[in-house]
């Protein structure tokens, strides 16, 4: 697995970058930066990491690639990082006054572990803020029409919000709170459903690379037959029916927040 991230990795940073709506979001849950030194959980290259350390945040980096964290370590000196995996977190109990996760959660490959070490590792009544997509926003993404078999895959890697809920609740946290994010065309950063508004995002090969549902999901045939339909409709104005057709008011990303009890 560490394998698919070293690389996703390898041209990770071209497409990807901190939005400033998402740090906003992310800050918010987590409250004053006073408090001590934050987690980044499955950091990646560190993007959001920096960013949250731009607003004042004091931050410890963690994640399981070392070529995301060698990436990251170019970029910042100013945050500490760490390789280690979410399910056995290398860290004391009650070292952390807040843990953030960003688009991540999907990889864990046991998510109530993780969730158990995160709280393990939070001090009390210390928040955890997710920023994460969920199964059935998912089956509502127009990319289902064209990649239908790596959506698939990508879906049932995916927790549902129901799952989400029921695994932070028995891991010990409460005042669970969900906001749902809907993705807008100004957005910066360049992660699954970020083309929502842009499907000619979909037609590079570079850009595809970078996000795993077609790096580590994507069929060689599916993918060549699905972008050759991408590109079909949006020259003949067919892709405007397809999304309408796919028009949901769950959002298309959350934004979840809960304390340790």
């Amino acid at each position: 697995m560490t394998a698919i991230y070293d690389n996703i990795g390898a041209g990770y940073d071209y497409h990807r970058r901190a939005d400033p709506g998402i740090v906003d979001g992310l800050s918010g849950m987590l409250g004053t930066p006073e408090l001590g030194r934050y987690l980044d959980l499955a950091c990646g290259s560190g993007n959001y990491t920096i960013a949250l350390a731009g607003l004042g945040y004091s931050l410890t980096g963690l994640d399981i690639s070392p070529r995301m964290l060698s990436a990251a370590r170019a970029k910042s000196r100013a945050v500490g990082w760490a390789l280690g995996g979410a399910g056995l977190l290398p860290f004391a109990e009650a070292t952390f006054p807040g843990v953030v996760c960003t688009l991540a959660i999907h990889h864990f490959a046991d998510l109530s572990a993780a969730f158990g070490e995160c709280r393990r590792v939070l001090c009390p009544s210390a928040p955890i803020a997710l920023f994460t997509g969920e199964a059935g926003q998912m089956r509502h993404y127009w990319l289902n029409a064209y990649f239908p078999d790596a959506m698939a895959r990508s879906i049932a890697d995916m927790p549902s919000r129901g799952e989400i809920e029921s695994l932070l609740d028995a891991a010990g946290f409460i005042d669970l709170m969900f906001t749902s994010y809907k993705v807008t065309e100004d957005l910066q950063d360049r992660f699954l459903y970020s083309g929502k508004h842009e499907p000619e995002f979909y037609l590079a090969a570079d850009a595809r690379a970078a996000i795993s549902t077609f790096a580590k999901h994507g069929d060689e045939a599916e993918i060549r037959e699905g972008v050759t339909r991408l590109r079909d409709d949006i020259a003949t104005g067919r892709f405007e029916d397809v999304r309408r057709s796919y028009i949901s008011e769950l959002g298309d990303y959350l934004f979840v927040r809960a304390r340790r009890s």
